[in-house]
């Protein structure tokens, strides 16, 4: 067991070398290429996520001006909306307005010519009925003698 003891020895002590070398190897990589690797990875991930959180700021904003740009644009759409029922209604009551005149007017003109077809009916008869008178004058005139007249006839 000695003989063990003592090649287990010699092979540590020979590794002894080897393992400082692993160490300083170790710690150069460390001091070299991991911290600069790590440090431009921090880096790179930092920027990465800036460059999401400008982004999402960004649709955020677009968002939000959309949002104002539909608000305006639906509020642009009442006000024309409203506008045009306005002057639909101001055209109607100008239409309304000009239809009330142009039937009073009318109504008017048909007064004034059943006022005129009336007195030329109420002197048609006038004339009608002095005619009549004339014309049984003559007719009795011309049916009775000569000397009887009609005046007496009708007593």
């Amino acid at each position: 067991m000695d003989q063990i003891l003592n090649q287990l020895g010699g092979l540590v002590l020979g590794s002894v070398p080897t393992m400082v070398l692993f160490l300083l190897l170790v710690a150069a990589y460390g001091m070299l290429v991991r911290r600069p690797l790590d440090r431009i990875l921090a880096e790179r991930r930092a920027r990465t996520q800036g460059a999401v959180e400008q982004a999402r700021t960004a649709i955020a904003a677009a968002e939000a001006e959309t949002t104002a740009y539909e608000d305006k644009l639906s509020a642009a759409k009442a006000e024309i909306f409203h506008a045009r029922d306005q002057k639909l209604k101001q055209w109607n009551a100008e239409r309304e307005a000009a239809l009330a005149q142009v039937r009073l007017h009318t109504q008017e003109r048909v007064r004034g010519a059943r006022q005129e077809i009336e007195q030329s009916a109420h002197d048609a008869r006038l004339s009608i009925a002095k005619q009549s008178d004339d014309l049984s004058t003559r007719v009795l005139n011309a049916v009775l003698p000569a000397g009887v007249r009609p005046t007496e006839v009708a007593q």
